[in-house]
This record gives structure tokens, C-alpha cells and sequence, in this order.
């Protein structure tokens, strides 16, 4: 009778995996039948790293080496944009996000992040300004990371605005620095969250700097290349580098710990393990992780009309694979994923719906480009 019944149980289970591979075969086929084409928007810039849209219809982008290029909607670059700071260029150092005011309409305030420093001290920074046609003016600094670092990489530096007008910017672990990403009173490794003029929400989980930092959001992150609102749901989504293997998506929540360096589904770069824990009590699981690792930069939730079958789909930037990852969830999970726009064949850094619609693809060299994948 065991017998029997231990045979009933593993035929159930082979039919039940059976039917969810079906499931998410059709999911996947469905996501890649839609039609599109790829239109180059401009080209020839210096590592594009971020883009926002005017209501003009121009475009500003963020580039690594130190630059804002104004592109009108037909393809024109202009010089780089007078006023803005000087930045420290070297290794992932430069440019980073580039993110205008809710109320841009009315104000014209862009903000941008950047490396601020030197060689020796070095850290993730936000600025504000009032955007005129060829400059940004009466410039000021909302946030500077610290510690400082004296390593040119693990920033960080995407933006969001939240529903309610608070700004959140993710910010890395500097790399030879993880332990401070468990460190709820250093800003390596964290998310923080501050007002438009730079003070701290009354609502923050550390408010009152007793337990953290009164910026901090969440905690616990490596590398973080991708920020996003789903204004559906009002769920945060972000992404961030694994070491070798151990890239992960997560939903993100206050007070929260995501689990760097202390448990990682990665290992270091010499093989040797970062932590013995691939998860822990008290640490976030990722809504999916990839190894080995795709080096995912740029984040996206569909959102417009002119690809109805994508709505709230996310669109994940591939750095290491040159290609495009289109993920579906349901109910908090991620039910498929699929490769796609793999014909661009190079290294893609950013991913974002235009007000048209359309997903503008920003790929990562020294001659980069907009690109701008629209129906056909």
C-alpha cells in the first residue's frame, strides 16, 4: 500500500511539473510573438548610462565619461550641458542616473547622480538643478554616500520618485567594502530614501537614527544596476550584480534586509565562497537570481499602449549576455522568461518606456547608442 501510494505521489508530481512547463512554454512563446523593429535614435556617445524624456519630446542622457546630451526627437545631440559638476571618471565612476522632478512641468528640476571625489575618496552623489535649453542651473547637493571609498566601482546611483514624492537611490557596496552592506548605519550597500530637498521622510524606518542611518530604506545590497516603480502596484522592483553567479530581482520594502554579503546564491570571483548561506531567516529571497550571472543593468515595467501584450511585464538589461531578459509575474512570482531583442548583439546598460510607448534601449560604449524598439 505504501508502495502504491508513494507511486501515486511521484506521478503526481511529474504531472503537475509537466503542466507547469507547459505553462511556461506558452507563456514564452506568447512574449516573443509580438512584432517589433529596432530604430537607432542617435549614436556616437560616450557610455550612455540613464535617459529622460521632455515633454518636448527631446530626450536628456546621462554619459559615464562626465556629459548630459539634450537629443531632439529627431536625432540631434547636442554639446554637453553647461553647469553640471565634474565627476570622477575612472573604472564604473562617471555619470550614472539622470531623473527629472514630478512636478518638471512647473519647475524644470532635473536631479543626477554621479561619482563625487578622487582616487582616494570616492562616493555616490545627488544633485539638483533648474534645466534651461542648453545648461543646468542653481545647482545644489541633496546626498553624498558615506564612508567614502578609495575603489572605483559598486555605486549604484539609480533613481526613482515614489507616489509620494520621495526619492529613492540605490547605492553599492564599493567592493572591498560588503560587510558595510549589513552595516544599517553606513549608506554602502543600501537603499536610501530622502525628501526633494534632501532631508529625511519623518517615515523612514530609521527616522530616528537609533537602530540606522535615518536615510536608509533597505539593506543588505552588492551592486544595484536597476531601479523601478510599477505605478500599477506600487511595487519596487531593483536588481543587482551578484559576485560570479548570484544576480537577483527583488521586490523591495522598508527596513527590509536583502541579504549581502551574509547569504548570496553567488560565490567570489576565485571560487571560493562569500558565505556558506544561500538564505537565511530574517533575509529576503529574491523573486529570481541568475547564475551564472548576466550582469543585469536597466530596469522597466511595460506600461504603455503600443505593446498591449506586455503590460506590467519587466524588461531587464543584459550586460554580459547582449540581450534583452523579458520577465512575467503573477501574484509575486516570476512564471517566465525569456531572451529577447538579441539581434542588437551588444552590451546593454539601460532599458525605459517613452511616453509613446515605445522601450528605448541605451547600449554601453564608447560609441553607444539610443536605440528605440517600436511596433511593426
Amino acid at each position: 500500500m505504501r508502495v502504491l501510494l508513494l507511486a501515486t505521489v511521484i506521478i503526481l508530481a511529474l504531472i503537475s511539473s509537466l503542466i507547469g512547463a507547459v505553462i511556461a512554454a506558452t507563456q514564452a512563446s506568447d512574449q516573443g510573438a509580438v512584432g517589433y523593429k529596432i530604430e537607432t535614435v542617435a549614436e556616437g556617445l560616450g557610455f550612455p548610462w540613464s535617459i529622460a524624456f521632455l515633454p518636448s519630446g527631446d530626450f536628456l542622457v546621462a554619459l559615464r565619461v562626465g556629459e548630459v546630451r539634450r537629443i531632439s526627437a529627431a536625432g540631434e545631440v547636442s554639446e554637453p550641458l553647461a553647469g553640471l559638476p565634474d565627476t570622477y571618471v575612472a573604472g564604473q565612476g562617471g555619470y550614472f542616473d539622470i531623473l527629472l522632478d514630478p512636478d518638471f512641468a512647473s519647475n524644470q528640476t532635473v536631479y543626477l547622480s554621479f561619482a563625487h571625489g578622487t582616487a582616494t575618496e570616492n562616493g555616490t552623489r545627488i544633485i539638483k538643478g533648474t534645466l534651461s535649453d542648453t545648461a543646468v542651473e542653481n545647482v545644489q547637493t541633496l546626498f553624498t554616500v558615506s564612508p567614502l571609498k578609495d575603489t572605483p566601482v559598486h555605486y549604484g546611483g539609480k533613481m526613482i520618485f515614489l507616489q509620494d514624492g520621495t526619492l529613492l537611490m540605490t547605492t553599492g557596496d564599493g567592493f572591498q567594502y560588503r560587510e558595510a552592506a549589513q552595516d544599517k548605519f553606513s549608506l554602502l550597500g543600501k537603499i536610501i530614501r530622502i525628501n526633494k530637498d534632501g532631508s529625511v521622510p519623518r517615515d523612514n524606518p530609521y527616522a530616528d537614527g537609533r537602530q540606522g542611518d535615518p536615510k536608509v530604506w533597505s539593506y543588505g545590497h552588492r551592486s544595484p544596476q536597476g531601479l523601478v516603480l510599477d505605478d500599477a502596484t506600487g511595487i519596487v522592483y531593483m536588481h543587482e550584480h551578484g559576485a560570479q553567479g548570484g544576480d537577483e530581482l527583488n521586490a523591495i520594502l522598508p527596513a527590509l534586509n536583502y541579504g549581502w554579503p551574509a547569504a548570496t546564491k553567488g560565490i567570489n570571483y576565485s571560487g571560493a565562497y562569500v558565505s556558506p548561506l544561500q538564505s537565511a531567516p530574517g533575509i529576503e529571497e529574491p523573486l529570481t537570481y541568475w547564475v551564472p550571472s548576466i550582469a543585469p543593468s536597466g530596469l522597466a515595467v511595460y506600461d504603455g499602449a503600443a505593446f498591449p501584450q506586455w503590460q506590467g511585464d519587466l524588461f531587464v538589461g543584459a550586460l554580459v549576455d547582449q540581450e534583452v531578459r523579458h520577465l512575467r509575474i503573477e501574484s509575486g512570482k516570476v512564471v517566465s522568461e525569456v531572451a529577447v531583442f538579441t539581434e542588437i548583439g551588444a552590451r546593454i546598460r539601460d532599458i525605459r518606456v517613452g511616453p509613446d510607448g515605445f522601450l528605448y534601449i541605451l547600449t554601453d560604449s564608447e560609441s553607444g547608442k539610443v536605440l528605440r524598439v517600436v511596433p511593426d
